[in-house]
């Protein structure tokens, strides 16, 4: 009988720690992002630009046929019951930095533990570009559906066949959530020095 209630001690203490973990993961990864600068999102940027062309064969190549290309490094998420997910980034289009965004998503439901992520938002066609730079705050699934390009496990993906009009990555995923969905995340300009 007291191991049982020793394991269940042990177990209710480790969700307490994933939570307070967890919390004070979006609290400091908020904090943080909220005070970067112009200068620092776009090193972030640059980086995961980087990143993503050394992971994806023909990357660089479907960056350049896109029309804008929305860079989102290090996006924090974390959770338990209810969750949150934040990060900032910047809008490029002709390779130049044309505005900077967050992102800012709440979640409920079955989830514990923490992530960091990158996430590259590709707008193929003027239509939706367009769209995206005049929303005043963008929802995924909302004001426009984002196809999920899989580029794990080693895999090639022939972007010949992608025909969608906005494309999304979501890779170098740490932590315990290996979240990759993007639903509900909603995009807002944001102004910085």
């Amino acid at each position: 009988m007291n191991s049982k209630r020793y394991c269940g001690s042990f177990i209710n203490g480790r969700i307490i720690a994933l939570l307070a973990a967890a919390v004070l993961m979006v609290s400091a990864g908020a904090g943080v992002a909220s005070a970067k600068t112009a200068k620092e999102i776009n090193a972030s940027v640059n980086a995961c630009l980087e990143r993503f062309y050394k992971q994806v064969k023909d990357g660089k190549e479907l960056a350049g046929k896109a029309k804008g290309v929305l860079v989102m490094p290090g996006v924090i998420k974390a959770g338990l019951i209810v969750g949150g997910e934040y990060g900032e980034g910047a809008l490029r289009e002709g390779g130049k930095t044309v505005s900077y965004y967050n992102l800012a998503a709440g979640s409920f439901g079955f989830q514990i533990g923490g992530e960091a992520k990158d996430i590259i938002i590709m707008f193929m066609t003027d239509d939706v570009f367009k769209q995206f730079k005049a929303s005043k705050g963008w929802e995924v699934g909302l004001d426009g559906n984002v196809a999920l390009v899989n580029i794990g496990g080693g895999e090639r993906v022939d972007f010949t066949k992608l025909n969608d009009p906005i494309l999304g990555f979501v890779f170098d995923v740490k932590g315990l959530m290996a979240d990759i969905s993007l639903k509900g995340a909603k995009f807002t300009r944001v102004a910085k020095k």
